[in-house]
């Protein structure tokens, strides 16, 4: 089934060419079905870019999802035109009295800083607040998630020596989680942070649970009892050249950054990268969408608390 995107989107055109089924707003009028009501509160700078992505792995499941995109009013963009921002995207106050049966909330490059001086913590708080009451599971990406723990439990990050900068493997910690079911005993995930998650500070949060983890990149999935909550330290929604453009940018900015292991063939910036990520992120989000938000939301969306 396809997922529906605002006519003129950037990102109809890109899944249009790789056979992503989408639906614009004009044809979706004619369908006699509800939608999964999805909220993408996008905190990416590259938000063309993330809102490309994330819409790839939401359209590739048998479910129709209405995608409707929010960013931050406190915040400028200065990566995203402001004609951009007013055609597509909408405020907080705009959805506020709205219910949905999904949220994602994005990283954003401010994992460095506390998230107190974060410009718009204070909105984003109210935001996570309001998730508890309106949407039925909310589903947080690297620093989103970062943020969601420490809003919710408390849990702060903590800085790594270096950057993760990478491709790792992962294993499910939890064998019978259906937001990892039909994955390989092995997996790989994109990471590209400066902090974490401990595993000791997750372990003393009875109402959480670790789902998965990496030997090096550490804890990767976290949720809530019935995965109203779900957290997720990595970026599987990553495209092929995401971590070469970072690479890239911070060799050209003089940056101190290795080459991103596990990513170029040989270490060789020359050569294109490997992609060994993609179905895992497909699975993810499809099993997200299914066993999280379709089989469990209820179907009058008010009814959501």
């Amino acid at each position: 089934m396809p997922i529906k995107i605002p006519n003129q989107l950037p990102a109809t055109n890109i899944l249009t060419e790789e056979n992503i089924f989408v639906m614009t707003e004009t044809r979706a009028r004619t369908q006699d079905i509800r939608p999964l009501q999805i909220l993408l509160l996008n905190l990416m700078p590259t938000k063309i870019d993330t809102e490309t992505q994330l819409s790839r792995l939401l359209g590739n499941t048998p479910l129709q999802v209405e995608l409707t995109l929010m960013h931050m009013a406190s915040h400028k963009s200065k990566n995203t035109s402001e004609e951009h921002l007013l055609a597509f995207y909408r405020t907080f106050d705009e959805v506020r009295d709205r219910h949905f049966d999904g949220m994602i909330i994005t990283g954003a490059p401010v994992e460095q800083m506390p998230f107190e001086e974060v410009e718009y913590w204070g909105e984003l708080c109210e935001i996570m607040e309001w998730s508890l009451t309106h949407v039925h599971s909310t589903f947080h990406i690297c620093w989103g998630a970062q943020a969601g723990l420490y809003y919710h439990f408390g849990i702060q990050k903590r800085p790594l020596e270096k950057k993760l900068f990478g491709i790792f493997p992962h294993t499910a910690d939890s064998k019978r989680s259906i937001l990892f079911r039909g994955f390989d005993d092995v997996f790989f995930i994109p990471h590209s942070r400066h902090t974490e998650v401990a595993r000791e500070d997750l372990e003393k949060i009875p109402d959480i649970k670790i789902l998965a983890s990496s030997p090096e990149a550490g804890v990767f999935a976290i949720t809530t009892r019935k995965g109203r909550q779900i957290f997720i330290t990595g970026h599987p929604e990553y495209d092929a050249g995401t971590l070469k453009k970072e690479y890239l940018r911070d060799v050209a900015a003089g940056k101190p950054i290795e080459i991103p292991k596990n990513y170029f063939p040989n270490d060789d910036p020359e050569r294109e990268p490997l992609v060994t990520w993609r179905s895992s992120a497909n699975l993810l989000y499809s099993n997200w969408l299914n066993y999280f938000v379709y089989q469990t939301t209820p179907y009058d969306l008010s009814e959501i608390k």
